[in-house]
């Protein structure tokens, strides 16, 4: 989901529960690996000129190694793989956003995830606006937080058409209260892996 949507708060409520009855690795993007933090550290530098390219593919170069050091491994363990944002996120900031060719984008994608794709995928959407507000109360933004509203509204929008295309996804209203916010996750995550509560 956007920015401010909640997200990080709300894996750990979730991945506390799954823990208990599976095998979990929590991990993000950009980052969860050595080399994948390195380049966050690029892509979110609010010092930076990034152009839109450059930007997919820094994303691409995360995710491959990514893919590589931690989900793939942890998949053919038969690990459950709960990560905060994949390839979606570059479709909607890189695509929408930005505005690159979304064949581009899948193509690459596909090549860099090794065919990976997401069982489950959670979307926290939240008005752009308010998750910009909630950004602007922790402080020094990110490069990608520090775009036009616009922006966020085009990457909103390309969040929500992936979920109209794609039946595993599950629309969460992240302007709620967060408790409520962690049932409407907890029963999504149930009812896909058929756990009880």
């Amino acid at each position: 989901g956007p920015e401010g949507a909640g997200k990080s708060t709300q894996i750990k409520h979730f991945v506390s529960k799954l823990r208990e009855a599976f095998e979990v690795v929590q991990t993000r993007e950009p980052g969860g690996t050595p080399a994948a933090d390195a380049i966050r550290q690029v892509i979110l530098d609010p010092d930076l000129t990034i152009s839109p390219l450059t930007e997919f593919l820094l994303y691409s170069a995360s995710r491959a190694q990514h893919v590589e050091e931690v989900i793939k491994p942890a998949l053919e363990q038969n690990k459950v793989v709960v990560c905060d944002r994949f390839f979606g996120a570059s479709v909607a900031y890189q695509g929408y956003g930005r505005g690159l060719e979304l064949p581009f984008i899948y193509d690459l994608t596909k090549r860099v995830t090794q065919g990976i794709t997401p069982d489950l995928v959670l979307l926290l959407d939240l008005d752009p606006q308010v998750g910009l507000e909630r950004i602007a109360q922790r402080g020094q933004k990110d490069r990608l937080e520090l775009a036009d509203i616009s922006f966020h509204q085009k990457v909103r929008e390309g969040f929500l058409a992936q979920a109209r295309e794609n039946p595993n996804w599950v629309i969460i209203n992240a302007q709620q209260d967060e408790a409520k916010v962690k049932a409407e996750i907890w029963q999504a995550v149930q009812e896909h892996l058929g756990v009880e509560s």
